[in-house]
């Protein structure tokens, strides 16, 4: 394993002030709007009471898990603009917003798996299987994805980093492990991959299954052809969009693991490649919303009916006290 064996401890300030605020700022940005687009989404949904679908429940819980992506990744963010040599060497401080930030992306990971199961399981109920989820289904796989991604994710927390010992720490996000890192990353970035992968396909080809059949009955199928296509086009951005946000984070937790260079000779490139790959990351909770939740159009349209109840009310209320 990698780490400062053999490395210099020097606490010199390395970082260049512009180099700092040019990778900064867009991160702050980019942490801001995702904030305000998630909370924007948790309120219209809670405002109009859609949460009585399983699938809502799921898609809220995934902007409530990319809100607190936002949240950590800014609280990040000001930590690096106001001390950046704390993100090369580690610090006690680190340790809880890494913690957090870890939690909250493992808890998008599972919304993301628990929304492909189950859009498989609304397509296929009429074909292979009974099962049909329920709100309490949805309830349950909630509990239980965040408590895994915060047993998960405050491992650090509880003992299992690198204060102290020097031998294996991580010269990218000291002060974790880089075998803490490598167990998170690995099997749960993989899966971010494949459950998706998997499911969606699988909707695909039922829905395709599907047509063919109604094809050899001499039926429409208007219908299911323009399902078909909205389903791959949302399918593949889905994927896509996992692959380009979390691919080159593990890109570098597997070059963390296998680096022997001291963080001193990774400057300022390796660097800049781990701070890209987080507002990659956070790009990720942008959109997120966009494929999984509302759409533009519809988030207008939900606001702008807010707006009108709200109106509505202020009349009747001015009405009622004439």
């Amino acid at each position: 394993m990698n780490g400062f064996l053999n490395c210099s401890a020097n606490y010199t300030k390395i970082w260049n002030q512009y180099l700092v605020l040019a990778l900064g700022i867009p991160q702050l940005t980019i942490n801001v709007a995702s904030i305000i687009f998630n909370c924007t989404v948790i309120f219209t949904r809670l405002a109009t009471r859609d949460l009585h679908k399983p699938i809502s429940i799921l898609f809220c819980n995934l902007a409530v898990s990319d809100l607190f992506t936002s949240f950590s990744g800014f609280w990040i963010s000001m930590l690096f603009i106001t001390n950046p040599d704390i993100t090369i060497f580690g610090s006690q401080v680190m340790l809880a917003p890494y913690s957090l930030y870890t939690t909250s992306i493992l808890s998008t990971i599972y919304n993301l798996m628990s929304i492909g199961v189950e859009r498989y399981l609304a397509v296929a109920k009429s074909m292979r299987t009974r099962f049909r989820v329920g709100r309490s289904h949805s309830m349950v796989v909630v509990f239980i994805s965040w408590v895994l991604a915060f047993f998960l994710g405050c491992l650090p927390l509880m003992g299992w980093n690198c204060l102290q010992a020097e031998r294996s720490i991580s010269v990218l996000y000291s002060p974790f492990c880089v075998d803490y890192l490598v167990f998170i990353t690995l099997p749960n970035v993989v899966l971010a991959f494949l459950v998706p992968l998997f499911t969606y396909l699988r909707i695909i080809i039922i829905l395709r299954k599907r047509k063919l059949r109604m094809q050899a009955c001499g039926q429409a199928t208007s219908t299911y052809k323009s399902a078909e296509t909205q389903v791959a086009r949302t399918s593949i951005s889905i994927w896509l969009l996992a692959l380009v946000s979390y691919s080159p984070f593990l890109a570098g937790v597997i070059f963390d693991a296998t680096n022997q260079r001291c963080h001193i000779d990774l400057y300022p490139g390796v660097y800049i490649f781990r701070n890209c790959t987080a507002m990659l990351v956070t790009i990720t909770c942008l959109g997120n919303p966009l494929l999984y939740t509302l759409r533009l159009k519809e988030l207008g349209a939900k606001l702008k009916t807010l707006r009108c109840l709200s109106a509505n009310r202020v009349r009747a209320c001015a009405i009622e006290s004439i």
